[in-house]
Order: C-alpha cells, then sequence, then structure tokens
C-alpha cells in the first residue's frame, strides 16, 4: 500500500459457475485499458460470454468488464453522503468468500469486502451471485460509524459507474414514471439527464419497475433494488464527458451516533451485451424466486378487445348495443362499457339516465352483449373519491393525507387518493369488486388510472400506520385482494390494470391478468412497451397494445401484432362522435385483415425472443416471436430496401413467407439467415421449418 505507483485490486468474477474471489493483485495504475481493449491485468479469473467481472481497488473502487472488456474505469460505486460532503475514499481491510445456499434462489457465492475511510467510517460490501442468475451480482452495502462524532447522514449511492464512450452512442430504459408520459427506451443525448424517481413525480404520478439501464453497442449495465415491497428510490442516467453515467441512490435523513450502522436496500448490478430486455428477465428470476410472479394467465386475457370508449362519457347504451354485431363480424371477443356508467367516482352507483332500471338494467345490457357472443369487461377507477361523491363525504378517514396533511389529487377526475394500506378503504372496494362480477355478470374489469401505479407516504392518523411508506408498500397488498376477490368470483376473469402512461410498478403486477400499452402515445411506444413487459410477466403473458387508434395514423396493428400483443380498438359504427374512431368501409376491410391473422396464430401465446435483437442499435428494428417450432419476425422502419438477419434459427432449413401479404420469401438456414426485403412502414415474415 506505500507503493503509490501500484494498485492492489480485488478481482470478483460473475459466470455461470457463481461468484469467486482471488487473492489481490497487483498491476500498474495507469494501466486501466480503453473502452473497448480487453482485460489484460494478470491473474484474473475468466468469465462467460454472459457474465460480469467486478474488480476493486485498494480504495474499494470498482470497475465492471464483460466478456473480457472493460465497461468502466474505477469508480466510486458505493457512496455515503453527509451533509454536503461524499465519502468515497475507503482503504481496502480485507475480504471474506463463502459459499451459500438460498431456499429458492440455490447454490451461490457470497463476497464481503471491507474498507476504512479517514474519517472513521466503515463500509462493508456484501456481493452474492447465484448460479441459476448468472451475470447478476446482489448487493448489499452497510455503512458503521467508528468515529468519535455523530454524523448527519442524507442518502447513499450503489452502483454508482460512468459507461465508457464508443462510438454510436447510447441508450437507455428507464422503468420510472414520468407526468409527460415519455418513452420507456430513449437515445442519451448530449445532456441528457434523468433522475429516474420511483417516488411521486407530481400528485397522482409515481412508482415503477425498479430498474434502469444504460447501453452501448456491444455492453450495457443495469441496476436497480429486489425489494420485496415497493421502495422510494432513484435510478439516475447521465451523458457525461466520458460516457454515461448510472446508480441507485437512496434518501436516509438519519443521525448515526457513533457504533450505529446505516444498511442500504438490496440493489444489484449486471452487465449486458444487448438492450434492457435480458436484465429485466434476471430481475423478474429473482422476484419469481422470492414469490413475486406473474399469475396463470386466464385464456380469455388473448382474446381480442373492443373497447366502447370511442363513444367516450356521452355514450348511450344503444349506441353501444348496437355496435355488437359488427364488432362480432370483424372477430373481436371482449366487449369493453367505459367511463361513464356511474354517477361519480367513489360511490360507483349507477348513472340513472343510462341506467334508469338500475342494477336490473346493467344486468340486462351484460346479458345482451353475453346473448351477443362476447364477454362484457367493466372499466373501473378505486382509490380515488370525487368531492361531491358520497364516499367523500362520509369517510374522511381514508384520505390519503401528505406530511402537512394535503390531500393527494387525482387529476384526470378531480378527485382525491384513498390511502390503499387501510383496511377500510381495501374491504370497500372489494366489495365492488364482487358486485362487478358476481352480481352485474362481467367476466373482466379494465381498472384505469394514474393514480393507480404508485401512492406518496401517508400521514393519515387515523390509520395507525407504523410508517408513513406503509402506504407506498401497501399498494401491491390492496392488488392482490381485488385480484383475489375477482378469481374467487369468477376463476377465469380478467383484471387489466392500465396506469394511463405510467411505467407499471412490477410490485402490482403479481396480481393483474392483462397489462395494456398504457394510452401509448406512438407505435414505437406500442413496441418498447410490449418489449418490456415481456421482459417482465414471462411467457404467456397477456399484453395488449391499447386502442390502435393511438398508434401512428390510428391502424398501426403491425406494431402490436408484431410483438406478440393482444389487438384492440374503440373504433365507432354506423356514427360517432368524430370521424377518428369511425369505421369507414376502408378501415373495416383493413380491421378485419388484422384480426383474423391474429386469431390464427394468437402470437401473445407464444414466447417472445428479445434478447436476439437490440432495440436502440439494430436497424431495421425487429422483434420474434416463437410458436409451435415457427418463427415469426416482425421488423420496423419508414423505409427499408436491404438485407435483414433471421436471428434464432434452428438446424432446419425454413420456409419463408409474408403472412400479411400471402408472398413467399424464399428459404433460409442458420448458416444462410439473411433474406433482402424492401418495404414501408413493417414487415412480417414467418420462417416455418421444412420437414
Amino acid at each position: 500500500m506505500t507503493n503509490m505507483k501500484r494498485r492492489t485490486v480485488l478481482t470478483v468474477a460473475l459466470g455461470g459457475a457463481g461468484l469467486a474471489a482471488v487473492p489481490a493483485v497487483t498491476t500498474a495504475v495507469g494501466a486501466t485499458p480503453a473502452a473497448a481493449a480487453p482485460h489484460r491485468d494478470s491473474d484474473v479469473v475468466g468469465v462467460g460470454d454472459t457474465s460480469i467481472r467486478v474488480e476493486f481497488d485498494d480504495k474499494l473502487r470498482s470497475r465492471v468488464a464483460l466478456k473480457d472488456v472493460n465497461l468502466t474505469r474505477f469508480d466510486a460505486s458505493e457512496t455515503l453522503l453527509v451533509g454536503g460532503t461524499t465519502i468515497d475514499d475507503f482503504t481496502y481491510r480485507g475480504h471474506e468468500t463463502r459459499k451459500t445456499r438460498h431456499p429458492r434462489h440455490g447454490a451461490g457465492v457470497q463476497v464481503t469486502i471491507r474498507g476504512d475511510s479517514g474519517t472513521g467510517v466503515r463500509k462493508t460490501v456484501e456481493l452474492t451471485s447465484f448460479q441459476r442468475l448468472t451475470g447478476m451480482i446482489v448487493m448489499k452495502v452497510t455503512y458503521t460509524n467508528r468515529s468519535g462524532a455523530a454524523l448527519k447522514v442524507t442518502g447513499w449511492r450503489s452502483g454508482a459507474h460512468e459507461l465508457l464512450d464508443r462510438a454510436g452512442g447510447f441508450y437507455t430504459f428507464s422503468g420510472t414514471t414520468y407526468e409527460d408520459r415519455r418513452d420507456w427506451v430513449q437515445p442519451v443525448t448530449d445532456g441528457f439527464d434523468q433522475k429516474n424517481s420511483l417516488g411521486m413525480d407530481s400528485s397522482d404520478y409515481g412508482g415503477g419497475t425498479p430498474m434502469a439501464s444504460v447501453w452501448r453497442s456491444g455492453g450495457g449495465l443495469s441496476v436497480g433494488h429486489v425489494e420485496p415491497v415497493a421502495r422510494i428510490l432513484r435510478l439516475p442516467v447521465r451523458r457525461t464527458a466520458n460516457g454515461a453515467s448510472i446508480a441507485v441512490e437512496g434518501d436516509a435523513a438519519r443521525t448515526l451516533k457513533p457504533g450505529q450502522e446505516l444498511t442500504t436496500d438490496t440493489t444489484f448490478l449486471t452487465a449486458h451485451p444487448g438492450d434492457h430486455f435480458v436484465p429485466l428477465q434476471r430481475y423478474r428470476d429473482y422476484m419469481s424466486d422470492i414469490g413475486l410472479r406473474a399469475p396463470k394467465t386466464p385464456a380469455p386475457a388473448f382474446e381480442a378487445i373492443w373497447c366502447a370508449w370511442g363513444y367516450e362519457r356521452e355514450f348511450t347504451v344503444e349506441q353501444v348495443v348496437g355496435t355488437l354485431p359488427k364488432v362480432r363480424e370483424i372477430g373481436l371477443k371482449w366487449a369493453v362499457l367505459d367511463d361513464g356508467w356511474q354517477t361519480n367516482e367513489g360511490d360507483w352507483d349507477l348513472n340513472p339516465q343510462k341506467f334508469p332500471g338500475g342494477e336490473a338494467d346493467m344486468r340486462a345490457f351484460t346479458k345482451r352483449i353475453r346473448d351477443a357472443g362476447m364477454r362484457a369487461r367493466l372499466w373501473w377507477a378505486p382509490l380515488a373519491a370525487d368531492p361531491g361523491s358520497n364516499l367523500f363525504k362520509a369517510r374522511p378517514d381514508m384520505l390519503l393525507l401528505d406530511r402537512d396533511g394535503n390531500k393527494q389529487e387525482v387529476t384526470w377526475w378531480d378527485a382525491y387518493t384513498l390511502c390503499p394500506a387501510y383496511q377500510p378503504t381495501v374491504d370497500y372496494f372489494v366489495r365492488q369488486v364482487k358486485r362487478f362480477i358476481g352480481d352485474w355478470g362481467y367476466e373482466g374489469l379494465k381498472i384505469d388510472g394514474q393514480h393507480l401505479n404508485g401512492v406518496t407516504p401517508c400521514y393519515n392518523p387515523a390509520h395507525g400506520h407504523a410508517r408513513p411508506e406503509e402506504s407506498t408498500e401497501g399498494l401491491a397488498r390492496f392488488w392482490k385482494a381485488v385480484y383475489e376477490a375477482a378469481h374467487e368470483t369468477n376463476p377465469n376473469a380478467v383484471i387489466e390494470l392500465c396506469p394511463c402512461g405510467t411505467a407499471f410498478a412490477f410490485h402490482n403486477l403479481p396480481y393483474i391478468d392483462q397489462y395494456p400499452g398504457s394510452d401509448p402515445t406512438s407505435s414505437y411506444q406500442v413496441r418498447t412497451k410490449g418489449k418490456t413487459m415481456k421482459a417482465l410477466m414471462g411467457q404467456g403473458a397477456s399484453y395488449a397494445g391499447d386502442h390502435v387508434e393511438l398508434s401512428d395514423n390510428g391502424d398501426d396493428f403491425a406494431s402490436s401484432y408484431g410483438v406478440g400483443a393482444v389487438l384492440s380498438t374503440k373504433f365507432t359504427y354506423p356514427a360517432g362522435p368524430d370521424n377518428d374512431t369511425l369505421l369507414t368501409p376502408e378501415k373495416e376491410a383493413l380491421w378485419r385483415r388484422w384480426v383474423e391473422l391474429y386469431n390464427e396464430n394468437l402470437l401473445p401465446t407464444g414466447e417472445y425472443r428479445g434478447e436476439l435483437y437490440d432495440i436502440g442499435f439494430d436497424k431495421p428494428e425487429a422483434h420474434v416471436v416463437t410458436k409451435d417450432g415457427a418463427l415469426h419476425y416482425a421488423f420496423y422502419a419508414d423505409q427499408w430496401d436491404g438485407a435483414v438477419e433471421l436471428r434464432g434459427l434452428g438446424r432446419s432449413r425454413y420456409r419463408l413467407t409474408d403472412p400479411f401479404n400471402g408472398v413467399a420469401l424464399g428459404t433460409v438456414d442458420a448458416r444462410h439467415n439473411t433474406v433482402r426485403l424492401s418495404f414501408e412502414k413493417f414487415q412480417l415474415v414467418v420462417a416455418e421449418p421444412i420437414g
């Protein structure tokens, strides 16, 4: 340690064989390779193609390598924030390695590394890897105050790295929520700086999937947390002078007395050669092990959807019923009654102008849908109460209040958020679910609203919360109660949750049957949200592309079809409030064509192969769904004329066809896997094995 021209490095290598630590090795201080140079330090453990290597220096800074290429330099990756000071310099004090076995994750190895700062803070970094979760480092950091004075801690940072620059730039994925409903996958342009908070972006926009990724061509980093409940952390991504930075940040306003410890939330770091799909799969596998997994999807969740929202809130029952014959002719199986059937958000009583006979009229309405050969689904926005509702007036105890006693506004409906962790709130909405499905005859619920994704900590004294964060953590338990009530009433019920443009809060998803495109603003959002949800929820999950009228040109079924999404439309017929949703003869021919193709292949029941193409860097944009031995490719570009590579082929020869136009495109095999395509907007290709 006294030779300042040398650097002591602890190598932690992750691969299929698990985590391993080797004795400290010595390399020259100035020998950090360039971004794309192979790692050439002596005595370094080699790893597999999909593995990660992390090396700690004598200051407990770390760097990350993938496929023997350094992705980062030595960064102050785990730091403690004390007031306006960052403690990031820790002298290495030793490490231990031990084998471990988790009851669900299985066999693994754990390495614990210690270091001390000059200010008397000891940092203990615990890194764990499991054989079944190749390439994923799970990390927990403890800071111990070994000084003689109290420390006013304000926060911590883990997994903080700068992905080094490379020609072609960077892309990023963020699973967090923004009120402007920005793309989940974006290029990292000059000046890019996105904080990616898992808290509330506004009174009713917040939560999300706790992972962020940044990648360049050939390599990327992803970080996040793996706590069993929602946490209010940040996952910032920024463009820097030398690349792009990423981290997990947490606030921790507390005073550490001498001898006291602060332990961070459990976070993870993974390196990957492509986009965000594989790290989301790794995250999903970890969370599945601890019981947070997608439910078995009921078969009706794969049936194509018609929604009456084209008629908007002023619909009439006659309009909806009058459209059903055309809906059935086109081949759609669901009829969704949207917003406008109720008196207000909160009471959820029937609008007497539309259902003058009350509940008897509603039962008759769902029967007419069934008699037309379709399933009935009902729009609903729980956890909100309008100021004019009886619920708001009679049960102010249900309200979610911030630390200043302020109500949380639901902006779209001018309502207020109710606390999901208060048992009377849960019981109230569970009773409604049983009424909708058990009494009125609905077979599914379309649950809608940006306020349903995440909530702020609750300080309402009537609730007796042990911690204000119980509301944030309890939202998932609210959805569990709703899900169980629906499926106890009808085992094949479909619970759809649409958090209005926001990135889905992962902890809610195990209690949802269908995940829509959540009010996409473009076809690109339909596809990128589809790729994300396929990674998060796994094979056989039901992602719906949302109303096709929200796609480019209002008719881009190709973007839903190609990613294996359930088709959905809100057309009006024979008339409607505007021409945008009116089903013209030309549209009807196109709608029929897509729905017929969808019903023939039901790609959502196949396997989406998101690891085969990079959403940022592969051109044209490509998606693949495999089903029954065939590979269904979908390519997208404004214009394309050239060769494309068909990845994922097996040992057979394959016959290529364009299923939308019924055109033969030749044959290929894994060694000769390119085909020349010329198209505008999209091109579908099916590769079927010969023999």
